[in-house]
This record gives C-alpha cells, structure tokens and sequence, in this order.
C-alpha cells in the first residue's frame, strides 16, 4: 500500500472501519480521512480533514499531505445524518467529480479505488442469468444510487484515459451485509414484515463487511504476483440465496403485493423514514440480479471467507428472532404433523420434518 492514503467517507461506519484497518499497516506513514461531517467513533491515529468533496479544498488536502494512494468510499445509496437525496447525489457524482479533477492534477497519486456496485447492471425482465463486469445492462438505471454509480464509472472511465500512470481500480459489490451494515436493503430485510412483489421471487447475492475490507485493502495494494488490481472487478460472495429463503431464514413474514400496490408502500415507508424503498430497490426485489465472480477470483486473486448464505446467516443472528423464528416454526410443523399423522404412518416423524426445514 502507499505510503500516505488518503480515504473518502470516513464518517461512515464501512469507511471508519477501513481506515482503522489501514492505520494497523507498517508500511503506511499517514492515513487522511476526508468527511464533510466528524466520525461518531474517533479516528485515532488518522489524520482526519472535515472537508466536503464537492468543494475544490479537497485538491488542496491531496497536495498538503502529498497523498499517493486514493480509496474513495462517498459513493453511497444511504444517507448521512439528515441529508437528503439531492445531498446524497450531488456528493456521489459531483463530489468524484472534483475529486477526480484533483488527483489528475497531483503529481504524487498513484492508485486510486472506487467502491460501485452492481446495481449498475440495473434489473429488467430481460436481464442475462449472470452479468459479466462486460456484459451491457438491458435497460439502464433510471435514477436513484444506481444511475449515481453510472455516472460516477463514466468519470472514472475518462480519468483513467487521462492519467495512464495512475493504477485505477473499480470494485462492484453486490448488497453489502454482516453484523452491523448500513444500506436500504439491510433497512428493507430488518421491517417485520417484508412487502414482496406478487409472483416474483428474485435471486440475490451478498457480500460480508469483512470480505469488503479485505478487497479493499487487496486493492490499494501493490498487485501480488499473478494478478492485476487494475480494471472492474464484481465482488460477491459464493452462491445465490431467494428473497424467500431470507425471509424464512429471517422469521419474518411476507406480504405478496400487485406491483403498484409495492410501489405504494415503499413510497409510505420512505415517508415514514423506515427504509428507502426506492424504485430501483423494488425493480431487485422483482427480478434480483446475479454477477459473475470468475475475474475476482482469477484476475483479482481474491477469494471470500464468507459465502452469500454465510453472510446472510450473520446478518440474521444480529438481528435477533423474528415473527416467525424458523425452529418455533419447525417445532409447531413436527406437533401438528404428530397429531394429524395416523398411528404408524412412515410419513408421521419428526425426522422427516426437520430434514424438510434443513432443505431451506
């Protein structure tokens, strides 16, 4: 890693967590941490900036402090504080705007990372089973975070063109989870009973927290030897999980609504400021979205310690029992399946139920 790392979105709980992560390298000198407002854990040991990116102060940090190496984390679908959505995009595209145009002007950078998503892929009913980091979307984002993280790659794309020195690396996590996440889906999957879209049970995928910091910090390095940490990487854990399955797995139970009736609701609950059910959310939890991990595994050289079922089950064990606990549930199958079983049947016993719940 460079030597002096300067690193966007501190004040975000994913952002604090990285930076603390990098100031425990011995072979980093300084670490900046930018954020327009002040972390609520201190950063001891970082040098911490309150600056707001959008502004042209930040060319002035990345000079002052000669910073060699970028990691950029503003981009985000959430909020911060009680800023609203026009906030929130004008510091995703604007602000990596003039952050951009500051590292194009600063002799010293020398890599940059950018944290996208895999919602640039959008979702559609004519959507591929699997996206490659190449593979066009069939209907682009509209608007919200994930026309935001169009954007934002497109003045990647052209400062990379610009500045063929600097190593530029773009990582497109699926939906981030784990113990204490902070995204609209993790808002979406905590309500106690979850609205789905009537006749669509869509394929999701996850990423751990700890999984992020550690590609993160794979990328700010120097590429080990047979790899490249240059280019667009999707990253996700192992396999798929239905939004069913999470449900179950959650106990929490599900309301199937008429598409506009979904849209109804999720404009209620971003009124009522439970979760940000925005449009692009409900397109996902129509028709969900798959990306292909080969390029992060053979390119990138790096491999997930969690899976998506594994990082969903530490999403669910932080969240405590829902309405409907899976094991109350299975214990409430087994006595009903005992009284209604006739005397002797093979169909009657409990070990049969429970391997049915362990197929979930």
């Amino acid at each position: 890693m460079g030597k002096v790392v300067l690193v966007t979105g501190a004040a975000r709980q994913l952002g604090g967590r990285f930076v603390r992560r990098v100031l425990e390298d011995p072979g980093v000198d300084r670490v900046v941490a930018v954020d327009a407002v002040a972390p609520e854990q201190p950063l001891e040991g970082a040098e911490f900036v309150v600056t707001d990116i959008r502004q042209s102060s930040i060319a002035r940090v990345l000079a002052e402090h000669a910073v060699d190496t970028v990691v950029h984390l503003s981009v985000s679908g959430k909020a911060l504080g009680a800023a609203g959505r026009t906030a929130v995009k004008e510091t995703n595209v604007i602000g990596t705007m003039q952050l951009l145009g500051a590292c194009q002007k600063s002799p010293t950078v020398q890599r940059l990372v950018v944290k996208s998503t895999t919602s640039v892929y959008g979702s559609a009913s004519r959507d591929p089973a699997v996206f490659t980091e190449t593979t066009p979307p069939k209907s682009l984002p509209s608007g919200g975070f994930a026309k935001d993280a169009v954007e934002v790659e497109g003045y990647v794309r052209g400062f990379a063109r610009r500045r063929p020195d600097v190593a530029v690396c773009v990582l497109r996590f699926a939906n981030i989870l784990g113990p204490d996440p902070d995204s609209p889906l993790a808002d979406y999957l905590a309500l106690p009973v979850l609205p789905t879209v009537f006749g669509y049970d869509p394929r999701l995928q996850f990423v751990h927290e700890d999984d992020v910091l550690d590609v993160l910090e794979a990328a700010a390095r120097e590429p080990r030897r047979g790899t490249l940490n240059s280019g667009t990487f999707n990253i996700a854990g192992d396999g798929v999980l239905l939004l069913s399955q999470c449900a179950r797995r959650l106990g929490r139970p599900t309301v199937p609504l008429l598409l506009p009736a979904v849209t109804w609701v999720g404009s209620a609950l971003r009124t009522a400021g439970m979760t940000d059910f925005s449009p692009e959310q409900i397109r996902l939890l129509t028709h969900g979205r798959v990306v292909s991990t080969v390029q992060m595994r053979e390119t990138l050289g790096f491999r997930p310690r969690f899976t998506t079922a594994e990082t969903f089950a530490a999403y669910a064990h932080s969240r405590g029992p829902g309405l409907l606990p899976p094991a109350a549930v299975g214990r409430a199958v087994d006595r009903l399946a005992a009284v209604l079983a006739p005397d002797g049947a093979p169909g009657g016993s409990p070990d049969d139920v429970h391997t049915t719940h362990g197929a979930r």
